[in-house]
């Protein structure tokens, strides 16, 4: 695929206007491409409510971020982690409450590469809970705010989604057979694409044109994404390979979601991130995503079983 629409250098942040005004929600935002995000969000002047499971990183976020561009600018914080049900549930609860407008929802968040088969505490395989189970319930929670606001939600999936089985294992959802660090987070990158093409065709059919879903990956980028949860040895693997050309920085690796987030007119059937070899850098634009990403039953299957793993019901 081409970035033919924006150019030989792809898509950048210069092509975002004043965002005064406008309300982001990011998880994720105490490190890597979800700091950069949220930065470059606030010198374009809109509010950003991160949300992360830490509050003393969440506190040194926000200081970092106002000591870099001023006290005034408009950041905060609630907790919330991706692990739990409950919390996903409190946080969602205070962001109703407390943010009136929702112009983009944008999914950064994730756990890579978990050595060993562990659980969150609703019983979910952690990578499945954490990058999908989580999410989802996230985005069903706050969906009617983004509805009324007209906003956007963005999902960051990652090129491992093709890495692993091209399906969803749902005769085994917490890989007690054939648990791998990497097959696990493969699945659940593919479950959460999955669930943004999903949700398109289901604000299709309820004739809902408002709401924007959007899929995007951030390449190989200098992240601690793999030194927070990986293993020894991929730890290692990815510290050398971070010193390479192969992996660009953290902040390039925030722009396809940026792109996602602010993009007038973007198609929402694109699959967006880094169009070089592999697509691990480049130019910021539309990739090739593989079909069985789109398989319709798989989708469909995916999407009932999260509902009621979640107990949430999309109110479409």
């Amino acid at each position: 695929m081409s970035t033919t629409q924006f150019g030989n250098n792809g898509w950048t942040p210069n092509r975002i206007n004043s965002l005064e005004g406008k309300t982001f929600i990011i998880t994720g935002t105490t490190s890597g491409t979800g700091f950069e995000a949220a930065k470059i969000l606030l010198k374009k002047g809109a509010k950003v409510v991160m949300l992360n499971r830490n509050p003393q990183k969440s506190a040194d976020t926000i200081a970092a971020l106002k000591q870099e561009l001023g006290n005034a600018i408009p950041v905060s914080n609630i907790e919330m982690d991706l692990a739990s049900l409950a919390s996903v549930k409190k946080a969602a609860d205070e962001i109703l409450k407390t943010v009136p407008q929702i112009d983009a929802l944008m999914c950064n968040a994730a756990i890579a590469q978990v050595p060993k088969q562990t659980f969150t505490e609703d019983g979910f395989e952690s990578q499945l809970g954490v990058n999908h189970y989580g999410n989802f319930l996230l985005q069903a929670l706050l969906y009617p705010r983004i509805e009324e606001s007209n906003g956007r939600i963005v999902t960051v999936g990652s090129m491992g989604y093709n890495l692993g089985i091209k399906t969803i294992q749902f005769d085994d959802m917490n890989w007690d057979k054939n648990y791998s660090p990497n097959g696990v987070y493969s699945q659940s990158k593919l479950a959460q694409i999955m669930t943004v093409y999903e949700l398109q065709d289901r604000l299709k059919a309820a004739g809902k044109t408002g709401v924007k879903s959007y899929a995007c990956h951030p390449g190989a980028s200098s992240t601690s994404l793999i030194k927070t949860s990986g293993s020894l040895l991929t730890r290692f693997i990815w510290q050398i390979m971070k010193l390479t050309p192969m992996v660009q920085s953290a902040e390039k690796g925030a722009y396809p979601e940026l792109m996602c987030a602010t993009e007038p007119d973007l198609d929402q059937e694109g699959f967006y991130g880094p169009t070089g070899k592999n697509y691990w850098t480049g130019a910021v634009g539309e990739c090739k995503l593989e079909p069985h990403a789109k398989d319709k039953s798989v989708m469909k299957r995916l999407w009932e079983l999260s509902e009621k793993e979640t107990g949430v019901t999309w109110n479409l």
